[in-house]
């Protein structure tokens, strides 16, 4: 599994702890380092069936500064992804990506729903 993360965050860091103490092997990916690019995005919010809005981090700083809240909704597809890929703070997070699985944020009942035993 690939776990894509900012290692500071406190969700990010409880995700990280979950997923060690069930045993759950992964590779871990600073966002902070190596941003998504819009292809993976794309493939991934297709992927996990949920809307594209759901990728965003709207409690995030970045997110308010740019007031995406209003701007999103006139948005287009590529745009979004192309802005999510530009700067990794726009990204919800953590991200877990493996075969058939991708989750967005960490709730640990829906990640131990979806993993595999």
């Amino acid at each position: 599994m690939l776990f894509v993360c900012y290692p500071k965050c406190g969700t990010c860091q409880r995700a990280r702890k979950w997923l060690t103490d069930n045993n759950v092997a992964f590779e871990e990916r600073n966002i902070r380092e190596t941003n998504p690019t819009p292809e993976e995005l794309k493939n991934r919010y297709r992927s996990s069936g949920l809307p594209l809005k759901r990728y965003f981090n709207t409690s995030g700083i970045l997110y308010r500064e740019l007031k995406l809240k209003d701007r999103l909704p006139k948005m287009g597809e590529d745009e979004k992804l192309r802005l999510l890929a530009s700067d990794g703070m726009l990204v919800k997070r953590p991200l877990l990506i493996g075969e058939g699985v991708v989750l967005v944020g960490f709730k640990e009942a829906q990640w131990r729903g979806k993993l595999p035993k």
